[in-house]
């Protein structure tokens, strides 16, 4: 039985500026919460979505005042496990959910496999050991489209090892793509997806900024960008199969806003943590993504998804990427690992809580119905637009 208590999933800082959504049953919709002293406050009066909020230049100060109580957030965690009545949402609504691929070196070696492997995760151990060792030493501290890193391309296309994921992870030009349409990420307490047709497939927990329309970075959360290796790895073409899926993009459990206590540099230091857990096989995996081992700074893959060329008058929230890339053995030695039903996946870091969700196939999840045209409604009947 699914179990998940408040103390799980808050930060350790008594003091952090969190800010999310819930479903309210009574309501037939959303409403934007502010945590506060382990209860939830209806803040929908500042402005009637997350991404409003996130456009007041003013935010901070605002949330000091008083707001009605909705109840405390284990309620609505209970509900987000339930799948029913008032519940935990994910901390965003209309922003774009934009996401960054091959931003750390150890990724970029794992996408290489991928491709080389052609989506059989048989093939996987045997490339890995012929590659990781070369690759290894030639991306560590790299700065991607340097001089270096254009040496180091020129060698590993002498070597016939160059690759498309090698062109995006060292080359001056970003991976960023759209994960998942606006309003479709689970949260907290929510099952996430796979497709059934997958056999090689894993989480990828990663730092998530919410980003407003002119590019500011607001604040952060934490991400599962569940993947699909063997769709990618039999054709890169195949992206948007391998990423977008029903239930297939996780955000939560709260944006933690940037504060006097609380900045980018912080942000900047936290280290990703991931636990697996199976349901009935006794498994167990454990990862780390530490932000300092980014490759490229998440302010230069901001201002490459928006600028003059590109712009999201909603705002945008982006995965910045990881550096987990698991290869542990879950059945015969040398098959890596792959998502079973029943999986209880844990994003955390103590700056910003945990996220928690559990596997299930994407076409047994519930259905996404919950669009913009329904927010819409929703905020107009009750007088919000």
């Amino acid at each position: 039985m699914k179990s998940l208590n408040t103390a799980e999933i808050l930060p350790r800082d008594a003091g952090a500026l969190l800010i999310g959504r819930v479903h309210l049953e009574a309501l037939g919709g959303p409403v934007p919460v502010l945590v506060r002293d382990g209860v939830l406050h209806d803040i929908s009066g500042l402005a009637p979505t997350v991404s409003m909020l996130l456009e007041r230049d003013d935010l901070v100060s605002a949330l000091d005042g008083a707001f009605p109580a909705l109840g405390p957030i284990q309620a609505f965690l209970d509900g987000a496990l339930a799948e029913s009545g008032d519940r935990l949402l994910a901390p965003c609504d209309l922003q774009v959910l934009k996401a960054a691929g091959v931003t750390f070196a150890s990724s970029m070696i794992e996408r290489v496999v991928e491709e080389q492997a052609k989506g059989d995760p048989a093939a996987a151990e045997t490339i890995r050991a012929k590659l990781a060792p070369v690759l290894g030493d030639s991306l560590r501290g790299l700065e991607p489209g340097s001089d270096k890193a254009m040496e180091v391309k020129r060698v590993l296309v002498e070597m016939g090892m160059w690759s498309q994921y090698l062109e995006v992870g060292i080359g001056p030009d970003a991976e960023v793509f759209t994960k998942a349409p606006v309003l479709s990420a689970m949260g907290c307490g929510a099952r996430i997806g796979v497709h059934p047709k997958s056999h090689w497939n894993n989480p990828e927990p990663e730092l998530v900024l919410a980003v407003d329309s002119r590019g500011t970075v607001r604040g952060v959360t934490l991400g599962n960008d569940v993947n699909l290796r063997d769709f990618e790895g039999r054709s890169a073409l195949l992206l948007s199969k391998a990423k977008d899926n029903n239930a297939s993009a996780a955000i939560g459990p709260f944006i933690r806003l940037f504060d006097a206590g609380f900045t980018m540099a912080d942000a900047e230091k936290i280290s990703v943590r991931l636990n697996v857990r199976g349901a009935d096989d006794g498994f167990v995996m454990d990862g780390i993504s530490p932000m300092s081992e980014i490759s490229r700074r998440p302010i230069d893959i901001v201002n490459q998804t928006l600028n003059a060329d590109h712009q999201y008058p909603d705002g945008f929230m982006l995965y910045l990427g990881t550096l987990f890339a698991p290869t542990q053995d879950r059945g015969a030695p040398g098959a890596g690992f792959t998502h079973k039903v029943g999986d209880r996946v844990e994003i955390s870091a103590p700056e910003l809580g945990a996220l928690v969700n559990w596997v299930d196939l994407s076409g047994t999840c519930p259905p996404w119905k919950y669009g913009v045209t329904a927010l819409m409604q929703s905020l107009s009947k009750r007088n919000l637009i």
